[in-house]
């Protein structure tokens, strides 16, 4: 990357956001990276050793947790760049089958999750007079399909938040994006708790040549990053070629 950024990742410890913060180590950006599971997250930092990678442990709904992050990238380098709200789950039923505690999980992480990163970091950037919040939202937040209505739901809403955000910020040169991505290979099947769903969304994604690897979105993500503060990629919709919906 042309100029050396502060970005902070939340749900770092696999799939895009793993990838993203490989990505972005290898263009040397400096990075302060999140999630819940201690154990990856201090992994992955020292698999790139010569990287300026910081981390912590932090669940997405819990605002208190949330802002220690972002403080943490404030106090280490005196700014925040780049905030990545990557953390989701996908649980996925019939509303009829009334799962009320998978609803308030994908409201809490999904929404409350991207709503609680972005409050903690829009004081310093509108100090600073520049950022970029980026949010991974999905082919699901424009397309509503069987058994997923309230994902979808929750995937509709970041955009509407993501392009609020937008609107109100741009005097204060905070820009936003949402990267919006079909199929892809990664760990977010295991929040479906159907197992037949889990397996047959796990299987059309893991099919060569049909779904997306984390990597190629955590590129989309770098380019996004990379555009100059005067331009604003609003939104990044990446589908495998062969996927339908």
């Amino acid at each position: 990357m042309s100029t050396i950024k502060v970005v902070v990742i939340m749900g770092a410890s696999s799939g895009i956001g793993e990838a993203t913060t490989k990505k972005l180590a290898q263009e040397g950006a400096k990075l302060v990276i999140a999630a819940r599971r201690e154990d990856r997250l201090k992994a992955l930092v020292e698999s790139f050793p010569k990287a300026d990678i910081s981390y912590a442990v932090a669940d997405v709904t819990n605002k208190e947790e949330v802002q220690a992050v972002v403080d943490l990238a404030v106090e280490k380098y005196g700014r925040v760049d780049v905030l990545y709200n990557n953390a989701g789950v996908m649980p996925t039923a019939p509303l009829s089958e009334k799962r009320f505690d998978e609803w308030r999980q994908m409201l809490d992480i999904n929404i409350m999750g991207v709503l609680n990163g972005m409050a903690a970091v829009l004081p310093i950037m509108k100090q600073q007079q520049s950022g970029h919040i980026i949010a991974t939202d999905s082919v699901a937040g424009h397309v509503v399909y069987p058994t997923s209505a309230v994902y979808c739901g929750t995937k509709f809403a970041v955009r509407a938040i993501t392009e609020g955000l937008r609107q109100e910020e741009r005097e204060n040169n905070i820009r936003s994006t949402m990267i919006s991505p079909g199929a892809v290979d990664t760990e977010l099947y295991n929040t479906i708790n159907d197992p037949e769903a889990q397996e047959m969304l796990r299987k059309n994604a893991q099919t060569e040549g049909y779904g997306l690897s984390s990597g190629d979105v955590a590129d989309a993500v770098a380019y996004a990053i990379s555009t100059p503060e005067t331009v604003s990629i609003s939104e990044i919709l990446i589908r495998p070629t062969k996927q339908v919906i």
